[in-house]
């Protein structure tokens, strides 16, 4: 973007949205440039590909399964195309075809490279569809040529990182029962720059519904997708979202991998989605039907909505099941019972102290009430987000989400409270704490719903149904300052998600910081959770441990 440009969009957003806009851009650029520095540094030592070791590894496999990549084509530019198949033929791992469909493409470019390669590599071949059909109708032609045990999707202008196939592989022979695979990934400019990396969790079902986390790298058992038919006609713009989304519905999400490595470099060109969020809108409608469609067929009453750089917003309906709401109200103000009330339930307020053996009294007021859901309230939140009560508690409609949390935020618009990571050292991690509301964070994780392994006290709801099921808060097994993380811990290990809702956030005063937990409860809950404090599945290992910002470990 150039000089004048930039003064154009910056005087646009003053006039729309005033001065809070503009420093919230210039936070966003900021963090930006940071995160920018942070990547090369990382490339050039964590990011580093040992291409001998591997080979090492690879002839130890107890087995080399063949491994097919599916790429449609259709008109792209001779250089592109070029790169992308020679990132493939540039893999270290070599037990591998590449299924290419051109879909009636009309630059003659197009058959002369594709034929050029696959006279030269017996490994590629080419079907050249007669009549143009889209994507979908172009990757399902690729797919016919399949001949692998698990497939790849590749775009026909992104690049593969060298290793990427010998990962695909090596977690097909550890991890026999897996049927769906996806990496982290980056950017690629057209100077073969790379930048702003995605450090995805492992599996997170509600930050999927927000934004396709699967994208790149994504791999798929192949038979799974013959019986789910392959790629779906009439939602192009986002038949890869459409394809997982079918996939996730007839597999386990154990069966679901996760592997914490840059292995997909998504081309960042004018007129690419990977560019602009704001690029191919039509797209980003397709996903919220596809995800619509998958609501329907396995009976989520749920609806999505655009949000922010047109992500999704999924709200849940209310069915009637939830009647009362315990509120909770923890800590020596009175601010919320005084002004922050939502009507969208029927509710009783029940004060608690911090001090004291608070776990045990929270115990007995959640037995001595007839409410459906207790909502724990921060005292000294100073205002909420308007309908508040109802876009936290409508997620436990859903019997399988047994926590919901939201955001707390200072009177700078800072992040001090909410979503949390576990952390070996301290026990916890405010999720991007510090970091301007504006910025995101990595994958912008603090703006769009997703799960965590655990959320604040300061603003969460849990059903009393679960709350009793697990044996409640445990009297003083755990003290005051980490009972909202054993808590969720306990509502996890009963097979309940986790949620953060960040639209749902409520306001402190400046200065305000969660309590940290005493030497001797640190202690008790280290021994408790051990196994679980080793390896949080929701926050990347490439991300620094030193704090919850998200910042990459360099």
């Amino acid at each position: 973007m150039d000089l004048i440009s930039k003064v154009t969009t910056a005087v646009e957003l003053f006039r729309t949205s005033g001065m809070a806009a503009i420093r919230g851009r210039l936070a966003t650029l900021r963090h930006r440039l940071l995160l920018r520095r942070q990547y090369v540094k990382w490339m050039k030592t964590k990011g580093a590909i040992d291409r001998a070791q591997i080979v090492r590894d690879i002839a130890l496999l107890p087995r080399q399964p063949k491994v097919s990549i599916v790429m449609p084509v259709y008109d792209v530019d001779e250089k592109w195309l070029r790169k992308c198949i020679d990132s493939v033929c540039g893999q270290i791992y070599e037990n591998w075809e590449l299924c290419i469909a051109d879909d009636a493409s009309p630059s003659p470019h197009i058959r002369r490279v594709l034929e050029e390669y696959s006279a030269t590599d017996e490994r590629i071949k080419v079907v050249f569809r007669e009549k143009n059909g889209h994507i979908s109708a172009a990757s399902n032609s690729a797919l016919e040529l399949v001949t692998g045990e698990f497939v790849v999707l590749l775009d026909h202008d992104d690049e593969l990182s060298a290793d990427a196939l010998y990962w695909v592989a090596r977690t097909i022979v550890d991890e026999p029962s897996i049927a769906m695979i996806y990496s982290d990934e980056d950017l690629i400019d057209e100077s073969g720059k790379r930048s702003r990396p995605a450090f995805k969790p492992d599996w997170s079902l509600d930050l999927f519904y927000s934004l396709n986390l699967i994208t790149h790298l994504s791999a798929y058992k192949t038979d799974l997708l013959q019986s789910v038919g392959g790629f779906r006609i009439g939602i192009e713009g986002s038949q890869d979202y459409d394809l997982a989304l079918r996939a996730i519905e007839v597999i386990d999400e154990s069966q679901i991998k996760h592997i914490p490595r840059v292995l997909y470099h998504w081309r960042a060109i004018p007129g690419s989605v990977a560019l602009s969020g704001d690029e191919k809108p039509y797209a980003h409608e397709c996903a919220r039907k596809a995800i619509r469609e998958h609501f329907e067929r396995t009976g989520k009453k749920a609806t999505v909505e655009p949000t922010d750089l047109n992500l999704h917003r999924v709200s849940y309906a209310h069915t009637g099941k939830i009647k009362k709401v315990l509120m909770a109200v923890i800590g020596d103000g009175d601010a919320f019972c005084d002004r922050l009330v939502d009507s969208s339930y029927d509710f009783e307020i029940a004060k608690f102290e911090r001090e004291g053996r608070l776990a045990e009294r929270l115990d007995r007021a959640v037995e001595d009430s007839d409410c459906d859901v207790v909502c724990f309230v921060n005292s000294e939140i100073k205002s909420l987000s308007s309908g508040w009560l109802f876009d936290l508690v409508s997620f436990l409609e859903d019997e399988q989400i047994g926590a919901v949390g939201g955001k707390l935020l200072d009177e700078a618009d800072i992040i001090v409270d909410g979503a949390l990571y576990l952390n070996a050292d301290t026990g916890v991690m405010v999720a991007d704490c510090s970091l301007e509301n504006e910025i995101g964070g990595n994958m912008l994780r603090s703006k769009v719903i997703g799960n965590f392994s655990a959320v604040s006290l300061s603003l969460m709801a849990v059903r009393r149904s679960d709350l009793i099921e697990i044996g409640g808060f445990g009297g003083s097994d755990i003290g005051p300052n980490l009972i909202d993380v054993d808590i969720c811990l306990k509502l996890a290990n009963a097979g309940r998600r986790i949620v953060s809702v960040p639209f749902v956030e409520g306001i402190v005063r400046s200065g305000y910081r969660r309590s940290r937990p005493s030497d001797s409860e640190l202690s008790a809950f280290k021994h408790k959770w051990k196994k679980e404090l080793a390896y949080d599945r929701f926050y990347n290992p490439n991300l620094s441990t030193r704090n919850g910002r998200s910042e990459i470990d360099v």
